[in-house]
C-alpha cells in the first residue's frame, strides 16, 4: 500500500528562517550566521542527518521484540561531508553530501551475532536510509507564479 506524505516549507521574515510543516507539526530550519542565517534552528542538511538517525532508531525499537532482541537503549551518532562551495556557487562541486557516516550504540544482552543481524535489518528497512542510499526521483509538478 502506497501512502502519500505531505509537507510544506515557507520562508519567515527574519534571515533565512524556514518554517516547515507536516500534519500538525512544525520545524524551524535556518542556517548558521556564517552561511547567511540567524542560527535559530538546524539547517536542512543537519535535519537530513537527524531524520536518518531518528528513522534507524524507530526501526530498532519497532522491530526489536519481533527479532528477539532485548533492546535496552539505542542511539545513533551521524556525520556527513558537504563542501559548502557547491551550495555557495563558489566551485563546481556537488552541493549535497558526498558521504554520511554513522555509529550505532546498542545496549542489549542479546547475543552479539543476533544483534549484528538485527543491525543489518535496521539498515535494510529504514525508509530514510533507503531514500538516501538509492536516491529518489524528484518531480517538479508545477510552478505557480503569484503577483
Amino acid at each position: 500500500m502506497v501512502n502519500v506524505f505531505k509537507a510544506t516549507a515557507r520562508k519567515l521574515p527574519e534571515g533565512l528562517q524556514i518554517e516547515t510543516q507536516a500534519r500538525d507539526f512544525k520545524i524551524l530550519l535556518d542556517e548558521p550566521e556564517d552561511l547567511g542565517g540567524t542560527n535559530k534552528g538546524m539547517n536542512p542538511v543537519e535535519a537530513i542527518l537527524c531524520a536518518l538517525g531518528a528513522c534507524q532508531t524507530i526501526v530498532a525499537f519497532a522491530f526489536a521484540e519481533q527479532h528477539g532482541i532485548e533492546l535496552e537503549d539505542f542511539r545513533v551518532e551521524l556525520e556527513g561531508d558537504l563542501d559548502t562551495d557547491g551550495f555557495l556557487g563558489l566551485s563546481d562541486v556537488r552541493p549535497g553530501f558526498s558521504e554520511i557516516r554513522f555509529n550505532m550504540h546498542i545496549k542489549s544482552n542479546s547475543p552479539e551475532d543476533e544483534v549484528l543481524k538485527f543491525v543489518d535489518f535496521i539498515e535494510k528497512t529504514c525508509p530514510v536510509g533507503d531514500t538516501l542510499e538509492n536516491g529518489v526521483k524528484l518531480v517538479r509538478s508545477d510552478v505557480i507564479i503569484e503577483k
